[in-house]
């Protein structure tokens, strides 16, 4: 049965357990939660970066966030790990989270607004 794009969000995001800004900057702040950077390049180049956050481009995010994994990120410990996604406006980092459900990665979430957000409530950025 197919759905539309406005209907797989919803129910995507259903199984997240979202966070704002705010929360995504403390857990990380706090080593509770690693941010991980989905936006392409021309956008961290427009835009800068969170200090921090592991840049891993939408293409490559399973292979290098499977803990059990031959290409994964040395970050990539356990299926334990909080994940906090982050794409530009909160879209494309809901259906990533839900991708890494699918690989066994239960914490993982992403951020409500996206980078956007971030930038918006003045938390730290690097660049631009």
């Amino acid at each position: 049965m197919a759905v539309n794009i406005d209907e797989l969000l919803r129910r995507v995001r259903a199984g997240l357990d979202r966070v704002t800004a705010p929360e995504a900057f403390a857990a990380a702040e706090a080593g509770d939660a690693l941010l991980v950077d989905i936006r392409y390049a021309a956008l961290r180049d427009r835009d800068g970066l969170i200090p921090g956050a592991l840049v891993v481009e939408r293409n490559e995010l399973e292979w290098r966030l499977d803990p059990l994994g031959s290409h994964r990120a040395p970050e990539a410990v356990s299926h334990d790990l909080r994940v906090v996604v982050v794409c530009n406006e909160g879209y494309a980092s809901s259906l990533a989270a839900a991708s890494l459900h699918q690989l066994g990665l239960h914490r993982a979430t992403d951020l409500i607004g996206g980078f956007q957000a971030w930038k918006a409530e003045g938390l730290p950025v690097t660049g631009p």
